[in-house]
């Protein structure tokens, strides 16, 4: 019979397609419906119980990070420059308590503090000894080895008392009857669980000579819950109409809370209310979290519990973190509504599809025709191998082989132009390696056109200045011949005139610097001398003391910040003049009180870099690229050769010189002197550029 029917079946295209559309309501139909049921029942609880153990998780973290919060604040204020400076200066107890009460007292409003105060390494009133009546922690003996410290404490109502007359009021909270809780006597709560934070506070020798305290209380701190609760259960994280909660137990009375009395009262809260035996037992008497479903003060809640420890390690209370059940079981329950009606909508299709199972028997050429179609929209689409007989079975195999044929060819076309792609994209990188080739020749030639003008402005400037040295010292040398004699012939005579002559004496010597400072830049080669090993930071050192007349007539302050560890190849008092010429320039460019910055850094392992930054008047986009030019100066007093004859120190020695500035801002020079300092040669490239220019 079996054997009948499944030839029947494989061998007629109207009964397979009438076992297809019946198969859903015989087998898929009571499977799914199984399934939904095992997940409902067991796989949605299990996820609900793992989300309930994030938020606890989530809720835990959020908590330390409180702890370490406060902790932070309070060591803003303990390192304050105020706070600071009263306990430098060598004040009386009474003054210093006039100074930093006011302090403290606006920072415990700014951020949150029930109450800050400051004690001695024996916990007593820093300012009144004999008052050593404050509550006896162990964070002192914690921070004073390991420094600042931050946990929670059981601080009972006289301790509170001690601290503010107030404090006690507002932990009082009066105990409500809780149907399973742990039978107790007591009628009220007015113990405080307080965030308690020890800062040292050490003198410049690094002893501890007191320590900041600071306390905030979580009892009935109904922000720092509702905080919490936002962090844990953000919005979108439950159903709409469910409730995340947050409470904080002391104990196993709710001290902090969001957690309704009453659902329909949202604004009331359940303080004072107890949590169940079972749980108080496993979380504060085994040191365990408890994770199920529970019934919270008037509704089932999924809850986490989990123990808060104090700093002395002892379990003092209870973090929970849960949200409703209802809604969940809601969801759950139209869900399963929903696909019932699916269900039962789908087993009538199919039933009325089987009497009008002889219509189906085109759907393998509807789906050659859906292919066609999703193939010209350009996606790869094949009906599949049907092992089936009959003729459409035959048409769709045939049809899928003439599909693969197609996409074989099209592979090979596509390969043909990736190649070609490829090959054109290889001539592309090679036309831009030889323009970047050529780009870089052009630059060296623009180089080397700037150096060759100025070489020919050289060797002309130098064949006039040597004309002029040689007709100006002559004459200079008679004046100052002269000058000598004639002080001597006046004897006493001369005191009349001693600053005329003395002028007169100045301005020759200036004339001769002049000379010395032309022949310097247009005859460099009479200035070279063998590069030699030098200690940049040492230059910088020996110029300081040079220059610090100039610094202290202007009041500019000079820093130095000097790091480089190599020697470079040049000569120290030829660098020693390059700085002066840049120290000076920036002096005369600072206002009074300005400040000029000296860096040396290593550059690479090709030598050092020397960066001079002022904050002065700065150079304009205009007269920055004339700077170096010999003779151009934007001073009345200045001859214009400063900087030239610096560059053409630094060109000798191989070093390179940059300059950025900023009006109103100041300016930057950038020097890089090398290590290894030798004749340059040409390169291969410059020698062959040039041939071809000759």
């Amino acid at each position: 019979m079996f054997k009948r029917l499944y030839k029947l079946i494989t061998q007629s295209l109207r009964y397979k397609l009438l076992f297809l559309v019946l198969m859903p309501v015989l087998i898929v139909m009571p499977t799914v419906i199984g399934m939904a049921y095992i997940w409902s029942n067991e796989i949605s609880y299990r996820q609900l119980l793992m989300k309930v153990t994030g938020d606890l998780s989530v809720a835990h973290e959020s908590f330390l990070r409180a702890k370490k919060g406060y902790l932070a604040k309070l060591v803003l204020v303990a390192e304050s420059y105020p706070f600071r400076a009263a306990l430098k200066n060598k004040l009386s107890a009474q003054e210093q308590q006039k100074l930093l009460s006011p302090l403290l007292e606006s920072f415990q409003q700014q951020e949150g503090f029930d109450f800050i105060y400051l004690v001695d390494q024996q916990g007593c009133n820093y300012w009144h000894p004999s008052q050593c009546n404050y509550k006896k922690s162990s964070l002192l003996e914690i921070s004073l080895e390991k420094g600042p410290s931050t946990g929670i404490e059981i601080f009972s109502a006289e301790e509170l008392r001690v601290i503010n007359q107030n404090l006690p009021k507002e932990v009082y909270l009066p105990l409500i009857p809780t149907p399973y809780a742990k039978p107790t006597e007591r009628t009220f709560e007015n113990r405080g669980m307080v965030i308690h934070s020890y800062y040292p506070i050490r003198d410049e020798s690094g002893k501890t000579e007191a320590f900041l305290v600071g306390g905030v209380l979580v009892n009935k701190d109904f922000a720092f819950v509702d905080r919490l609760r936002d962090i844990v259960y953000s919005k979108g994280s439950l159903a709409d109409d469910s409730l995340g909660t947050i409470t904080v137990f002391l104990e196993d009375v709710r001290i902090n809370t969001n957690v309704p009395r009453l659902l329909q009262s949202p604004s009331k809260r359940a303080l004072g209310t107890r949590v169940s035996e079972e749980v108080r037992n496993k979380v504060l008497d085994q040191g365990e979290s408890w994770i199920d479903r529970a019934f919270v003060v008037s509704e089932w809640y999924v809850s986490a519990y989990e123990p808060i420890v104090d700093v002395n390690g002892q379990r003092v209370g209870m973090l929970y973190a849960g949200f409703l059940e209802a809604p969940f079981i809601d969801a759950y329950l139209e869900g399963l509504f929903k696909l019932l009606l699916l269900f039962i909508a789908v087993t009538l299709f199919c039933v009325v599809g089987a009497m009008f199972v002889a219509r189906s028997i085109f759907k393998p050429i509807e789906a050659m025709a859906n292919v066609i179609e999703r193939i010209q929209k350009g996606d790869d689409l094949r009906i599949g191998w049907i092992k089936a007989k009959d003729e459409v079975a035959t048409l769709a195999n045939q049809f899928d082989a003439l599909l693969d044929q197609l996409q074989h060819q099209r592979d090979q076309i596509q390969e043909g132009a990736d190649e070609l792609e490829r090959k054109v994209d290889q001539r592309t990188s090679q036309l831009q390696q030889r323009t970047k080739a050529l780009e870089r020749n052009i630059k060296l030639l623009e180089r080397t056109r700037e150096q060759l003008v100025g070489k020919e402005k050289l060797a002309a400037i130098g064949e006039l200045t040597a004309g002029i040295a040689h007709e100006i010292n002559n004459p200079t040398a008679v004046i100052l011949g002269n000058m000598d004699l004639m002080t001597s012939e006046l004897g006493e005579n001369a005191a009349c005139v001693e600053q005329e002559t003395r002028l007169i004496i100045q301005q020759v010597y200036r004339i001769r610097s002049i000379i010395n400072n032309l022949l310097q830049y247009s005859r460099p080669s009479d200035f070279q001398n063998h590069p030699m090993p030098v200690n940049i930071n040492q230059v910088v050192e020996d110029t300081r003391v040079l220059v610090q007349h100039d610094l202290d007539r202007k009041e500019v302050d000079l820093k130095l910040d000097l790091k480089a560890r190599h020697s470079v190849g040049g000569n120290h008092q030829q660098f020693q003049q390059v700085l002066i010429n840049l120290i000076v320039n920036a002096t005369n460019a600072s206002a009074k009180n300005g400040t000029i910055t000296i860096r040396t850094r290593d550059w690479k392992d090709q030598g050092v870099l020397l960066v001079v930054r002022d904050n002065g008047s700065g150079i304009t986009p205009e007269i920055l690229p004339r700077i170096f030019d010999p003779f151009y100066t934007s001073s009345n007093s200045g001859t214009g050769l400063g900087l030239s004859v610096s560059y053409g120190i630094l060109q000798r020695f191989q070093a390179e010189i940059e300059v950025r500035s900023r009006p109103d801002f100041g300016s930057c020079f950038y020097i890089w002197f090398s290590k290894n300092v030798e004749n340059r040669s040409l390169s291969e490239v410059e020698k062959d550029i040039f041939a071809d220019i000759a």
